[in-house]
């Protein structure tokens, strides 16, 4: 009796080291989570500490401090921020729960294997973040710290591009649609696999349409990219966009964090969206954004605007559970528009998406069909000057989604931007440098990655980012 009391209490005892608010392995479903939230965050955000997409493309103007607008990358280490968040909080996670996933109990094993297809989409769309952000990056040897590896190599970024693209291929032919993936932890599509799988067809356009830029002829790859993914299904409405609603309090929508919890009044939309938007008659404007003395008043990109004197970004953005879109149906339209105008098969005329795309961005902004259809007469598709017409419709549509705002006026060089008078580099960037923590901890692959892709400079081009 006695032994078997002592044994009792040496149990009782061990079990203290237990923390159950601190597990040593997370369900697989919580890191997909984690992951999503940091993603769809840290891409999102309007933060002048973070990924700076807002002001690479000139949308947003400052108020008080114009660091950013001047592309001050060194101050508040937005590369390195940008770069630690998509690495740690986003794919570390994605990467452990795939981990996780095979020893967990789950109903059927094709459930499994939608999960595991759900994980493997989600780190593919950061990987895609980051190679179009950074150029050339540690991909290959990237997450394999667990085996001693702390200095990974730095992959081409064009041979990572053939590398997702097979990575997608391979897990879309795991899915099955009949089932579910997650049951919890899918914070976007709730374990609808159909919408993964159109999103990963989505990835896979995006990707072979900036592949298409980079040749002034057809390429077989884009080609097969393209015209692929469309027949596999894309995004087909906005119900499917890669879209997460916050749902307020500690995990709110960052534009409301930017523009409200902070108290702050930092931000305004720039001149150069509200005088193109103006000299268009754009409807969406009422929508979007405040008046001054009855006009629409744009800030100085690259100066100090006094809050008071310029328009602000209205309500409509302002919702702390307000969606965070990192992948729409417009902008998908828009892809299809450039890929027919490039001379890929689509489906469709390059005007017809054209037209499409234009008026799914107008009805998602309380544009009525009516005023939708007028502003099409008065602007319609220019296949002379095409990449002058899409790309400034896209440009204006993408207003709230920075990230593929970058993507199209990389691809299309419009509208124009103007480095400000201040700016800090030799040009508007159309890529971020590297995290200057690289330049401490794995100092030979980051210089010999510099080197190969022309200079480690904001104004150094990627591979696509040609025609």
């Amino acid at each position: 009796m006695a032994a078997i009391s002592l044994t009792s209490c040496q149990r009782d005892l061990l079990s203290l080291n237990n923390d159950p608010k601190h597990p040593s392995v997370l369900p697989s479903a919580t890191l997909l989570a984690m992951g999503q939230q940091q993603f769809f965050y840290s891409a999102f955000t309007g933060s002048v500490n973070f990924n700076n997409y807002r002001f690479f493309v000139q949308q947003w103007a400052e108020v008080t401090y114009t660091d950013e607008t001047n592309y001050d990358l060194v101050t508040r280490n937005q590369p390195r921020n940008h770069w630690n968040r998509m690495y740690v909080n986003s794919l570390n996670n994605y990467e452990t729960a795939k981990k996780n996933l095979p020893s967990e109990a789950v109903a059927t094993e094709v459930e499994r294997i939608n999960r595991m297809a759900t994980l493997e989409i989600s780190q593919i769309a950061v990987w895609e973040n980051l190679v179009d952000t950074y150029g050339n990056i540690p991909y290959s040897e990237a997450l394999n710290a667990g085996d001693g590896s702390f200095a990974p190599k730095y992959d081409d970024a064009k041979a990572i591009y053939t590398s997702l693209l097979a990575r997608i291929t391979a897990v879309v032919a795991t899915i099955d649609e009949s089932k579910k993936g997650y049951d919890s932890g899918d914070l976007v599509y709730n374990g609808n696999m159909t919408k993964w799988k159109h999103l990963a067809n989505s990835i896979k356009l995006r990707l072979g349409v900036n592949l298409a830029s980079a040749s002034t002829t057809v390429d077989a790859t884009a080609k097969t990219a393209i015209e692929t993914a469309i027949a596999s299904g894309v995004i087909a409405s906005n119900d499917e966009a890669y879209s997460l609603k916050f749902p307020g309090g500690t995990y709110s929508n960052p534009v409301y964090d930017d523009l409200v919890a902070s108290n702050r009044d930092d931000f305004i939309p720039s001149e150069l969206v509200i005088n193109m938007m103006k000299g268009k008659n754009d409807p969406r404007m009422a929508t979007w954004f405040t008046k001054v003395g009855g006009n629409y008043v744009g800030g100085v990109f690259g100066d100090k605007n006094p809050f008071a004197s310029y328009s602000h970004m209205s309500s409509f953005f302002l919702a702390p559970t307000a969606p965070a879109n990192l992948l729409s149906y417009e902008e998908i339209l828009f892809m299809k528009a450039e890929a027919a105008a490039r001379g890929y098969s689509v489906g469709g005329t390059a005007a017809s998406f054209y037209d499409q795309a234009v008026t799914v961005s107008m009805t998602l902004n309380n544009v009525s069909s009516a005023d939708a259809a007028a502003y099409l007469v008065a602007h319609p598709y220019d296949a002379a000057n095409w990449k002058k017409s899409i790309g400034e419709e896209a440009y204006i549509a993408m207003f709230n989604k920075p990230f593929a705002a970058w993507l199209f006026s990389r691809r299309l060089d419009q509208p124009v931007f103007v480095n400000p008078k201040n700016s800090k580099t030799d040009g508007v960037p159309v890529r971020m440098p590297y995290s200057d923590q690289e330049y401490v901890l794995n100092k030979a692959n980051v210089n010999a990655a510099a080197t190969a892709i022309g200079g480690d400079k904001a104004t150094t081009k990627l591979f696509w980012d040609k025609f």
